[in-house]
């Protein structure tokens, strides 16, 4: 089947521009270090909020994955024995038990770049680290309600933390790939 030639033309354009400007930047130590400096944040100020907007990111993204593919089935039934759909939205909740369990500690780590957000998640680190095995227990069916209260728990407590600390969090429901991807 031949290819139209408009379509070979961009292709072979895009192919010299990739490889020009893979050529035109070399790495060396200085050059990277240049970056390094201009890139980051220069005063304390600058840190937290940037520590505060990437905890807020993190955080939404755990509630929102939390509140749509765990709580909402959960209340809804979707979890008890026989119920229609029971075995996808299991899955589905293990997937987003996991994906919540590792946005919570890149909040976490977020946290810790500003001193008010430090101390008001300081206190949740045990619970957020007691959420580590629930993902698997989701995916199985064992003990669903305790699991998803237990999630549902930790993100109200984190909103808490945040909000007291000047931090708001909303609920940002993740797509299925960031979902997958983790």
């Amino acid at each position: 089947m031949p290819v139209p030639i408009r379509r070979l033309l961009v292709a072979l354009t895009l192919c010299c521009a990739l490889l020009a400007g893979a050529t035109a930047c070399g790495s060396d130590a200085q050059d990277t270090a240049a970056v390094a400096a201009t890139a980051s944040p220069t005063s304390s100020a600058e840190k937290q909020k940037f520590a505060k907007t990437r905890f807020v990111a993190n955080a939404g993204l755990a509630a929102g994955a939390t509140y749509q593919w765990i709580v909402k089935p959960w209340r809804a039934g979707t979890f008890k024995k026989g119920a229609k759909g029971r075995k996808l939205a299991l899955v589905k909740a293990g997937l987003a038990g996991t994906f919540t369990y590792n946005r919570l500690k890149a909040a976490r780590k977020n946290a810790e770049g500003d001193p008010t957000l430090a101390k008001a998640v300081a206190p949740l680190t045990a619970g957020i680290d007691g959420l580590k095995d629930l993902p698997s227990k989701l995916r199985k069916g064992d003990s669903t309600d305790s699991v998803a209260g237990s999630f549902e728990d930790i993100i109200n407590q984190v909103k808490g933390a945040g909000k007291s600390a000047g931090a708001e969090v909303t609920d940002k429901v993740p797509s299925t790939s960031q979902l997958s991807g983790g």
